[in-house]
């Protein structure tokens, strides 16, 4: 079938397996030329399919020659209907990781459930025995807690007050001021129980239970900061209290860990086009500014690039660079004050008139259809393709 994206809202509701194969195949060469010294050999990745869980899984498999076991919850295709953009970007990664000789093996499920989490610890013990890093990448909106069976809904709100700022549709171009009331009732309660560190928890709980956790072993946890501009719908709102939690239970997860010397930390990475951040009012105006002051400076990075930067010059260098919470930080560039003044003096500025000129809207779009496999360059979009792609290594 000759597949087109079709969106609603900040939703692509189509993905083209040829487009995400290719961005798979750019970011294992990206890696392949900047391997990791001393890096992990046995990774299990949970929210391994798209944005940064994925991009720790080729940087683990091709920055060090890792065997990678990757949890995810994706659609598979079904006759003239495409797959979810991470089944492909999957079956990429797996289809060139076994051509080059690399163990690498899935699990497509629910990953806050017991049954996946029993069935990722039989395939560790069956194939690999220990395994030396968990990254914990997971996005979802909504958690079905795996002992109680209560569900909970995460939301994007501030806390107290509403929220009014701009924001941009990124598909027409059009600047306009939002407004989002303020959280109520068990909101921030349920926010946590999503993305907190409840979950993260639970999993090294399991594995250390079983001893499947080698000596030194390691485990990340993915977060973001963001800067005054988005503080209070984010930071500083009901989704920066489940932050809070997660950058908590990182020290939880390291004194549970003292006899093997294990670690807990978390990492907070920049602002980047992922389908979670597409959601979020404001960010989209936010990167547009940023992508542009970024890319001037010569300091821009995507996915692939982040994480690289934080196995080999973070986790696997002999300085981890922590700030004073004890987070690692790869935001770095992008908290840098002059990085930051410059992008709040155009903030005064956007409008939909200026932002084309002042403004990286057209990055930001590539980026957000590149998720999807879309506009991605080399690809012909004219030609027929086969939707009906299988993850070679995929565990029934």
């Amino acid at each position: 079938m000759i597949i087109e994206p079709k969106t609603r809202g900040f939703i692509c509701l189509t993905s083209h397996p040829t487009g995400c194969e290719k961005n798979v195949l750019n970011q294992i060469d990206y890696i392949k030329s900047r391997p990791t010294t001393n890096g992990p050999k046995n990774v299990l990745v949970i929210g391994a399919s798209t944005g940064f869980g994925l991009a720790s899984r080729i940087t683990s498999a091709y920055g060090s020659n890792a065997s990678t076991i990757g949890v995810f919850f994706e659609k598979p295709p079904t006759e003239g209907r495409p797959a979810s953009p991470g089944w492909y970007n999957s079956a990429a990664f797996e289809t060139q990781a076994h051509k080059d000789g690399l163990y690498a093996k899935s699990i497509n499920g629910d990953a806050f459930s017991n049954e996946i989490k029993a069935q990722t610890l039989k395939l560790i013990q069956d194939d690999l025995g220990k395994i030396d890093m968990v990254i914990y990448s997971l996005a979802s909106p909504v958690r079905t807690h795996p002992d109680t069976g209560e569900r909970f809904k995460s939301v994007l709100k501030p806390i107290g007050d509403t929220f009014t700022n701009n924001t941009v549709d990124f598909h027409t171009g059009v600047v306009k001021e939002i407004s989002i009331a303020p959280c109520s009732g068990d909101d921030i309660d349920n926010t946590i129980a999503v993305m907190g560190g409840e979950d993260w928890k639970m999993w090294i709980d399991l594995l250390k239970s079983a001893d499947v956790l080698s000596e030194d072993f390691k485990t990340v946890a993915y977060s973001y900061i963001g800067p005054s501009l988005t503080e209070a719908v984010y930071r500083k709102g009901t989704i920066g209290r489940a932050k809070d939690h997660l950058e908590a239970t990182a020290f939880e997860i390291t004194d549970s860990l003292k006899a093997i010397n294990g670690k807990g930390y978390v990492s907070v990475n920049k602002a980047l086009v992922t389908q979670a951040s597409s959601a979020i009012p404001v960010i989209p105006l936010y990167i547009s500014l940023l992508y542009k002051v970024m890319k001037e400076e010569g300091i821009h990075e995507g996915c692939i690039e982040q994480i690289e930067r934080l196995f080999n010059e973070r986790l696997y260098a002999e300085d981890l660079q922590l700030d004073e919470q004890g987070r690692i930080r790869v935001d770095d560039w992008e908290m840098r004050d002059d990085i930051q003044a410059k992008v709040l003096e155009l903030w005064k500025e956007a409008t939909t008139e200026t932002l084309p000129n002042i403004g990286d809207l057209e990055g930001y779009k590539t980026d957000f259809f590149n998720l999807f496999g879309f506009n991605v360059e080399g690809v012909d979009y004219d030609k027929d393709v086969n939707e009906m792609v299988a993850i070679p290594g995929l565990q029934e």
